[in-house]
């Protein structure tokens, strides 16, 4: 399928590996021109570079996404380089342990004020082209119970905060929505290591607690956000897309 998004300038923020890096890929193949931003700049430019190699049009912009500063130097980098922005992905990931204040404060910084802010800079920018698409990655702990406190405290603001949004910003055919992965293995993210540390445990965890009896990939969840970004989801709005292999146990 064509999803149509050829010549559209996508910023995917959170790009140097796991879903951020297949998400680049999977747009750029699909003939979208990529902004591509993280914290450290050798990992960025190495992901670029595979994004460039696979026929992709590619700016990377190393940044601190929890710069508030950073986040809109990202945006008027992309608007400034190739003139529009027509999807907005963010894919930041951290899971901070513990209920104390300093766990929780962090978990805030990385997990939803980037991505809140992101989403705010380029709604400027997505008007004047007659709309856009805005995705986050949150978790099928932003849905249920599971991992860190903070961790599932953000990842469910995250997708109250991209309801709320998407309701306000229909009538400029702007659609906010948010993918909730479940476990999902890549290389250098936290299942991905523990594969490598204990191959056998991990084997029977996704036995046990994925019905498809396997670790997602980046690539599936990347997919998903591909199609979200493109106009044939353009009546998908204000919703949380679940991609998770059965993992979760919630109705909704």
């Amino acid at each position: 399928m064509d999803l149509g998004l050829a010549g559209k300038v996508a910023i995917v923020a959170g790009a140097s590996r796991g879903i951020g890096k297949a998400t680049a890929l999977a747009l750029a193949g699909e003939g979208a021109r990529v902004v591509m931003a993280a914290r450290n700049e050798e990992p960025l430019l190495e992901a670029a570079g595979e994004v460039e190699a696979s026929a992709g049009d590619v700016l990377a912009v190393p940044a601190d996404l929890t710069s508030a500063g950073d986040c809109e130097r990202l945006v008027k980098a992309a608007a400034d380089h190739f003139g529009r922005i027509d999807a907005l992905v963010t894919s930041i990931h951290a899971s901070p342990r513990g209920f104390e204040d300093a766990a929780l404060q962090e978990s805030f910084d990385v997990l939803l004020m980037p991505a809140a802010r992101l989403a705010r800079f380029v709604v400027p920018h997505m008007r004047p082209v007659g709309g856009g698409s805005i995705v986050h990655v949150s978790s099928i702990y932003g849905k249920e119970t599971g991992g860190q406190p903070g961790y599932n405290a953000m990842k469910a603001a995250l997708i109250s905060h991209a309801k709320s949004m998407a309701l306000d910003l229909a009538k400029d055919s702007i659609r906010v929505n948010t993918v909730a992965p479940g476990s999902v293995s890549a290389p250098g993210g936290t299942w991905w290591r523990r594969q490598q540390e204990d191959p056998e445990g991990m084997a029977r965890f996704a036995r046990e607690n994925i019905p498809m009896g396997r670790f997602g990939t980046a690539e599936e969840i990347a997919n998903v956000i591909a199609f979200l970004c493109s106009e044939r989801a353009s009546w998908v709005t204000g919703a949380t897309i679940v991609v998770d292999g059965g993992q979760s146990h919630s109705n909704a």
